[in-house]
């Protein structure tokens, strides 16, 4: 059973991190001298070298929409700490961690990942030695939802037709390769930007939303893996194959009180009838999954498209970017050295 690692007395006991104390814009974040998180028993204490940015981050900072409040706080923020994907150095570990330890390269998921040090358990896997910090940090969350909602809720199959509505993104582009990994074919459809784009990561047919209407088309989907929310489950049943399913991941964030959800509820009531699914699909992070995505990570399988890059300084003007931008792909913040 490993040990574990105490720091020097006379180590510094504090870092830097991106906070914030109440919902608001990217005006709000400060960066901050705050205490180093404590060393749990089951945890590893990572010194953090990149961190990613998702919409739930944006989601996080601004309050909004209402109904997650129940997690994030009616009022303000439980935690002052922002960011949630996170790659590093393993630092220290608690007594009853026995698959790591220091000098470990790791990535996973933890809130506060904008910050020079984070106590991680659950949610993290040892980093490839061929990928960067950068696209390993840029991977737990986005490669989490692409490959839960395609495999398990989506249960794609080989040579099934898969389309990927908001195929750019965080999300999307993780969505493209991991449905090619399964044995699809794949349709991405996305702005005219991002064409490209899709067809580097894979997509065998691309739509361009602004010249062209996939619920117009000729093909027919089996499955439709709903990252934009931005048509209704009437436009896109026209679409689906007999037994088709609808995974839902995201919708249009311009209602603050539901967000998403709204979108969401009216595709999964629209499909209470008939053969066609739509399905709810959240990531939960788990070891497992991070270690199979440190696999295809490796193997060159996925590959993060990384959009714009930010020191850890610049954390604001990062999330805003995230927020209030179109991000072809992540946005990743350097931490560290």
């Amino acid at each position: 059973m490993a040990m574990a690692m105490a720091l020097a007395p006379d180590e510094a006991t504090t870092m830097r991190a991106a906070c914030r104390t109440r919902y608001g814009s990217p005006e709000t974040i400060e960066l901050t001298e705050v205490e180093r998180p404590p060393l749990t028993d089951d945890g590893v204490l990572v010194r953090v070298r990149a961190a990613a940015l998702n919409r739930l981050d944006w989601y996080w900072l601004t309050g909004a929409p209402w109904i997650a409040r129940p997690d994030v706080g009616f009022f303000r923020p439980k935690s002052p700490l922002l960011g949630v994907d996170f790659a590093g150095t393993v630092e220290a570990v608690g007594p009853e961690v026995e698959d790591f330890k220091p000098g470990d390269e790791v990535f996973g998921e933890r809130q506060g990942s904008l910050a020079e040090y984070l106590c991680a358990s659950a949610a993290v896997a040892l980093k490839p030695a061929n990928v960067s910090f950068e696209q390993a940090a840029a991977t737990p969350l986005g490669g989490l939802t692409a490959l839960q909602g395609l495999r398990d809720k989506g249960n794609v199959q080989p040579g099934q037709q898969v389309l990927i509505q908001g195929a750019s993104g965080g999300v999307g582009t993780f969505a493209v390769q991991i449905a090619k990994w399964l044995g699809a074919e794949v349709t991405a459809v996305c702005s005219t930007p991002n064409v490209e784009q899709a067809r580097s990561l894979g997509a065998d047919h691309v739509i361009d939303y602004t010249r062209d209407d996939f619920t117009r088309g000729e093909r027919r989907y089996d499955v439709v893996f709903d990252n934009a929310g931005t048509r209704s489950w009437k436009d896109t049943r026209r679409v689906l194959a007999p037994d088709a399913k609808v995974v839902l991941i995201g919708g249009p964030k311009t209602n603050r009180v539901l967000g998403p959800v709204g979108h969401m509820v009216a595709a999964r009531l629209g499909s209470l009838r008939g053969d066609r699914q739509a399905v709810f699909s959240l990531a939960k992070p788990n070891r497992e999954d991070l270690n199979l995505l440190a696999e295809l990570l490796a193997s060159g399988t996925i590959v993060p498209a990384i959009d714009r890059r930010f020191e850890l300084a610049d954390a604001a003007e990062a999330l805003r970017y995230q927020g209030e931008g179109r991000p072809q792909g992540k946005v990743v913040v350097t931490v560290g050295g």
